[in-house]
């Protein structure tokens, strides 16, 4: 099944299904399709990816994962694989940093973190990754994988986070679609999130099996939809696209872009990316967004 999709920045980054041969606008251009053993090792052994993390550090963040991104499911071939990985688990840390700053002050301003419901229960914001972590994401690559290498790095080093609720000075503010990213399922302790996540894939195979056309690709669900958020009767969940053996998958919301890219523009609205009416708070997003790492 074809699915064209365009990043942020223009460049296609999708022409069918992610961990496809074709799955790449820009493999077929450098490759022009000719070679169909062995071209994309031939291409990484041109390349030398040593200074990705370097480059990152520096400031050329948006260009490393251009590059990243461009290689698809080949950067996992010896040599990219490691590098990869270094500039992933530095997002994380990056990202972690963000939250717990955004949580920190939303705290000192009497935010009440709480559940999209009407009982609207306490939530703890932030659940960092059990002992269990890294065992939970060899274990979503074993059963959708491959997966994008940022979400791996998220469930190793990042957790839960769940910003939904209720600032005293901002009624509206859990209609901004605050961010929330559950891969662990850390508040959902007699509920195993590995049930959730499997019964959500069986419903889709079931409809793919079906409409293929209207099913689509399989999206890991990761967070409620806005309008769910505000504990109003929505659409789909977001979540990540899969299989995906790319460094930085597509991450699907409002719209589909990389789960990086997604990242930094809720973290440029201080973790609350959407607008509220009748007054949608630059101000207090500005504040919250204020020395925020760039990831």
């Amino acid at each position: 099944m074809t699915d064209a999709i365009t990043s942020a920045n223009g460049v296609c980054v999708r022409s069918q299904a992610p961990g496809t041969a074709a799955g790449s606008c820009w493999l077929r251009r450098m490759l022009g399709c000719r070679r169909k053993d062995g071209g994309m090792r031939h291409y990484v052994a041109m390349v030398s990816p040593a200074n990705w993390l370097d480059r990152y550090h520096a400031g050329q963040r948006d260009r490393v994962w251009h590059e990243l991104r461009q290689f698809g499911a080949a950067v996992r071939e010896p040599g990219l694989s490691e590098q990869a990985q270094l500039v992933c688990d530095e997002m994380a840390r990056r990202a972690r940093h963000n939250i717990e700053v955004i949580i920190e002050r939303l705290s000192g301003a009497g935010y009440r973190f709480h559940c999209n419901d009407d009982a609207q229960q306490p939530v703890t914001p932030h659940v960092p990754p059990a002992a269990g972590a890294a065992a939970h994401a060899d274990w979503l690559q074993q059963r959708f994988g491959p997966v994008p290498i940022t979400l791996l790095s998220w469930v190793r080093l990042v957790g839960d986070v769940w910003l939904v609720g209720t600032h005293p000075q901002w009624a509206e503010s859990a209609s901004a679609d605050p961010l929330v990213i559950e891969a662990e399922g850390s508040r959902y302790l007699g509920e195993p999130i590995r049930g959730y996540f499997d019964n959500e894939h069986e419903v889709w195979r079931e409809w793919a099996a079906q409409d293929p056309a209207e099913a689509g690709l399989f999206v890991l669900p990761l967070a409620p939809d806005r309008l769910h958020k505000n504990n109003v009767s929505g659409g789909p969940p977001y979540g990540l696209i899969l299989p995906d053996g790319s460094a930085d998958g597509l991450f699907a919301a409002e719209t589909t872009m990389p789960f990086v890219s997604y990242l930094n523009w809720v973290f440029r609205h201080g973790g609350f990316p959407g607008r509220t009416a009748p007054d949608n708070r630059w101000q207090m997003k500005r504040a919250l967004a204020r020395d925020l790492l760039p990831l």
